[in-house]
């Protein structure tokens, strides 16, 4: 496994300047060509950051800053998706600018303990971003908790919420395989908190859009790899050469990293062979090998958004809770 030494190595750039890249941190000047070296060098060696650091402390302030903790929907390890990391540097950002921080970052797991539940709310808040469903029990708790809430993809339209199309998405990737001349469409993904994959909504509208374009869903070519780079991989590869389809729409970019990865080993030629098309358009998927052709999810407007609801409503704005829709864009590579 490597590691964030070597990182710096084949970008040639300190360690330092590694952890300022993956954190998204703005505090030092940075030119975008050393931004695209570390980049390349973490996709290269499929670099796992092992957490995202906070680059100051809200005790460690003279100051006092309005306090916001983030829970987070984290499936491999805490702050290892390139996607939560970026929200994660939006809604700091501004937060920074407005007398505000993040107090802590929590994952739905790490809440299923009671004990860390109740710990985690013992300080006031001053407000919470949620970025995953929780059940009513807690739900309820840290509403009694916390005075303003504001959800990312959260499902709890009670408070505001910040999202994107999930339908939408896997409509637009199924439509751009299709037009391209693809008919062979397989779906890579994994479960959706405590729905299994194909009741989630991310497949259920790929089946809907592969019905809409009178294509065979092919259950061989369906692929529940649990949100894990380590399982993508052996079940493309358990489809030998002979058994893949012509393309793949892989829900996330990290899953469809691990396909291409998996792919040239296979020596599986990528579009001519199998295409694929991911779904996130994460910094570091322009560097795979070949860059992958992917649906933007604006992750860090997504996070700035949230922080921007949740100090007005800090700030006494009691208007009905809104639902605010960002859209999803194309970003057109080799890969598909």
């Amino acid at each position: 496994m490597s590691n964030i030494r070597q990182v710096a190595a084949l970008a040639n750039v300190s360690i330092a300047t590694v952890s300022r890249v993956i954190n998204a941190d703005t505090t030092y000047k940075m030119t975008s060509e050393t931004r695209e070296r570390v980049w390349k060098a973490i996709a290269q060696l499929d670099y796992k950051p092992p957490v995202y650091q906070h680059r100051s402390s809200v005790a460690s302030r003279s100051v006092a800053f309005q306090k916001i903790g983030c829970i987070i929907n984290a499936r491999e390890g805490k702050y290892s998706d390139p996607y939560y990391n970026s929200i994660l540097s939006g809604i700091e950002n501004y937060l920074r600018a407005n007398h505000a921080e993040i107090y802590f970052v929590r994952t739905r797991k790490e809440l299923e303990d009671s004990e860390t539940l109740i710990h985690t709310f013992s300080t006031s808040l001053d407000g919470l971003i949620l970025m995953v469903r929780l059940g009513e029990p807690i739900l309820s708790y840290i509403r009694s908790k916390v005075p303003h809430i504001v959800g990312i993809d959260s499902k709890s339209y009670e408070n505001d919420n910040i999202e994107y199309d999930h339908e939408l998405a896997s409509h637009m990737a199924v439509r751009y395989l299709v037009n391209n001349g693809y008919r062979e469409i397989g779906f890579i993904g994994g479960p959706e908190e405590d729905q299994a994959m194909c009741q989630c909504r991310r497949y259920r509208a790929y089946a809907n859009a592969m019905e809409d374009h009178s294509l065979k869903i092919h259950k061989q070519w369906v692929l529940d790899c649990e949100w894990n780079a380590s399982i993508c991989s052996r079940q493309v590869e358990a489809l030998g050469k002979d058994g893949l389809p012509r393309s793949f729409f892989a829900s996330s970019d990290l899953m469809a990293m691990a396909t291409l990865r998996t792919l040239s080993i296979m020596r599986v030629s990528v579009p001519d062979e199998v295409a694929v098309i991911g779904l996130t358009g994460i910094d570091m998927s322009k560097y795979s090998n070949p860059p992958l052709t992917t649906i933007r999810i604006p992750a860090e407007a997504l996070g700035e958004a949230a922080a921007q609801t949740l100090i007005n409503r800090i700030n006494g704005d009691v208007s009905l809770p809104r639902r605010i829709l960002f859209p999803l864009t194309y970003i057109i590579r080799e890969s598909a």
